[in-house]
């Protein structure tokens, strides 16, 4: 009887004791999930109180700062010494700021950081020793390709896939020496290839300049490839397939995404004065009021005033052979004297003067004489220097290549769409 019970105690006893190895085993295997580090602007926010707004009306940063308890003299002090890191005065409204703070009772702001805008922000800390600096956000850029068929105008085209507006005003900046955008046919096809960046690969943060372009307008093939003439002075400019610069001395037109509503005609008749003939020197451009009217030459003003039937006006004299002027302005943007480059915003499209509508009234003189911009022969920029030729040529051959390889994207319009589905039921039929 001893026996039997020194068995069934021994048996208890290592069916304990391997209970309690299993429960050691199972503790062991048990996994410690550690929370994740979340960090932003170089910091592990974790160690701070964050406070996230964004610039309101009526903010300063004076007055931000006295609400999280920085003292005056940090305030005076970023205020006058960091002028060239960090303006107090330009902070804008609608701009996100983030204020990291102590982690104790306190609560007092220890670093303010305001974003420029999605990639670049100015970090100012505001412990003992202030100090600003700029930082910039991770970014991963993803080369995109896209092209597309035009139906109606290049905008809708482009927009119609999910393109950034941006890649549009790209396009029609390359070509607006060589092609007039305001008579795109319907039919005319194009191809782009750029880069997209995105911020912590996943927050869109816009499109970076284009790398390569075909257009097609007309029958006509235009290519463009952006090529670094200049790495010292980051100077980069359009060359087509032959080594050619796209840029021309004068803009097509003084006005993005306009329509010409009147064009240069000598012989044109008004019937407000009995048919008779009444000469118009001028190309109009409508837009609605506002619109940026643009210096289509580098240049001097000669004249920013306001003239009876010219209404307020600007003129610019490019050189010993050309000047341009620019009529019924809403209001200049320049003054007499002033030097202009190509593509400055001169003045905005008004109805000052003589004028049914909004427009602006471009006018071009060649040698002293009007004449119709749209038929001159504009000279060409400088070409290609003959010692980068060759570099060139090696950098846009395997571009081409990738271009023209590249499937056109024709987006179908409503009626498009229902005129085909019902070419399907009249087939199946």
């Amino acid at each position: 009887m001893q026996k039997i019970c020194l068995i069934i105690l021994t048996c208890l006893f290592l069916s304990s004791c391997g209970d309690e190895k299993k429960e050691k085993d199972t503790v062991e295997k048990v996994e410690v999930i550690e929370k994740p580090i979340v960090e932003a602007y170089g910091f592990n926010l974790d160690d701070f109180v964050v406070l996230k707004d964004t610039v309101r009306n009526g903010d300063s940063f004076g007055d931000l700062m006295i609400k999280n308890k920085v003292d005056y003299q940090k305030i005076f002090k970023i205020s006058t010494e960091f002028k060239d890191t960090f303006d107090v005065r330009r902070i804008k409204i609608g701009k996100p700021y983030a204020i990291l703070k102590s982690k104790d009772t306190s609560e007092i702001a220890q670093f303010f950081i305001y974003e420029d805008d999605r990639i670049n922000y100015t970090v100012v800390d505001l412990r003992d020793s202030v100090i600003a600096y700029r930082g910039k956000k991770n970014v991963k850029y993803v080369e995109r390709v896209a092209s597309g068929v035009i139906n109606s105008n290049l905008s809708t085209a482009i927009n119609e896939q999910g393109i950034d507006y941006g890649v549009t005003n790209n396009l029609s900046e390359i070509y607006a020496w060589s092609i007039d955008f305001f008579r795109l046919q319907k039919g005319d096809r194009f191809k782009v290839l750029y880069k997209e960046k995105y911020i912590n690969d996943s927050i869109y943060a816009g499109a970076e300049p284009i790398e390569a372009a075909f257009f097609e307008h007309n029958g006509e093939s235009f290519y463009a490839f952006a090529y670094q003439t200049d790495s010292l002075n980051n100077v980069t400019d359009y060359y087509n397939e032959e080594a050619k610069n796209l840029r021309r001395t004068f803009l097509k037109a003084p006005v993005e995404f306009s329509r010409i509503s009147s064009r240069y005609n000598l012989n044109r008749r008004i019937a407000y004065y009995g048919y008779k003939v009444r000469p118009h020197k001028g190309t109009d451009y409508a837009a609605p009021i506002g619109t940026p009217i643009l210096a289509t030459a580098n240049g001097t003003v000669v004249e920013s005033t306001r003239r009876g039937g010219n209404g307020k006006f600007v003129k610019i004299q490019h050189n010993g052979t050309y000047s341009t002027q620019y009529l019924h302005m809403k209001n200049q943007n320049v003054k007499k004297g002033q030097y202009v480059h190509q593509g400055d915003v001169i003045g905005w499209i008004g109805m000052t003067g003589n004028s049914g509508g909004p427009h602006v009234c471009y006018r071009f003189w060649k040698n002293g004489q009007q004449v119709d911009p749209l038929r001159e022969k504009l000279p060409a920029a400088e070409p290609l220097a003959d010692s980068l030729r060759v570099g060139y040529f090696d950098f846009m051959n395997p571009i081409k290549a990738k271009l023209d390889s590249v499937p056109y994207t024709e987006v179908k319009t409503e009626v498009e769409v229902k005129e085909q589905e019902q070419e399907q039921q009249l087939t199946r039929k």
